[in-house]
């Protein structure tokens, strides 16, 4: 089975909002492979931050794959707006789609999106795996490496148990790292076998965006090669 393809996923949410599709024609042009949404309804977790109107008016500016994280309490409501809205991705937490997810699933394929699921940081990660092995599976988990909400966290790295154990159980997903994600942090992200790198503060607040785009790029490279 081949290894999943390194994917760099700058997080829009550090960008500069009254830009954002400069920002994402900036990221695109320096490497960037996705471009991470973060959708947060102020409910499950405290901030407010994007709906379906962004990316609908981003979308008709980039071609770029929107990876989009839904932060949110009920996730099926948000399922028809999103793709109709251009999203690539959706991905909801296990933590509110225990009941559902199945369903869930199938809405998101068939609107077009790629499924995926997500998981806090106190959230075990066997939870996931009904998901992963299901008729219908989620294509992506994305690891929370910090608590959901903020930017600008310490990266958790506890947390790569869980990527750890992903990587070894599912040698081809796509496992995503989200939180604290840096030139400082990628490799050990990378060794334990994360592919999907979202990094926000780490590359927008960077002299040379481009270089670190670079440099998590070529962690994931090196440790897939190494293993």
């Amino acid at each position: 089975m081949a290894a999943a393809a390194a994917k760099i996923a700058p997080s829009m949410l550090s960008s500069d909002f009254a830009n954002l599709a400069a920002e994402a024609e900036r990221m695109v042009r320096l490497g960037a492979d996705w471009l991470h949404m973060d959708v947060m309804d102020g409910h499950f977790v405290p901030n407010l931050t994007l709906g379906a109107p962004v990316i609908q008016s981003l979308r008709k500016h980039t071609k770029a794959y929107l990876d989009c994280h839904l932060m949110v309490t009920n996730p099926s409501d948000y399922v028809e707006a999103f793709g109709k809205a251009g999203a690539s991705g959706f991905t909801f937490h296990i933590e509110v789609a225990r009941d559902n997810w199945k369903e869930l699933i199938q809405s998101i394929k068939s609107k077009g999106m790629t499924p995926g699921v997500s998981l806090r940081p106190g959230t075990p990660v066997e939870d996931v795996f009904p998901l992963v092995e299901a008729e219908t599976p989620v294509e992506l988990v994305l690891v929370m490496t910090v608590e959901p909400g903020f930017g600008g966290q310490k990266f958790m790295p506890e947390m790569m148990d869980k990527v750890r154990t992903l990587r070894k159980k599912y040698p081809s997903l796509d496992i995503e790292v989200d939180g604290g994600l840096g030139p400082s942090t990628i490799d050990i992200a990378a060794s334990a076998g994360a592919n999907c790198i979202v990094a926000g503060s780490s590359i927008f607040g960077a002299a040379d965006p481009g270089e670190v785009i670079s440099v998590l790029r070529k962690s994931v490279e090196v440790s897939q090669n190494q293993s």
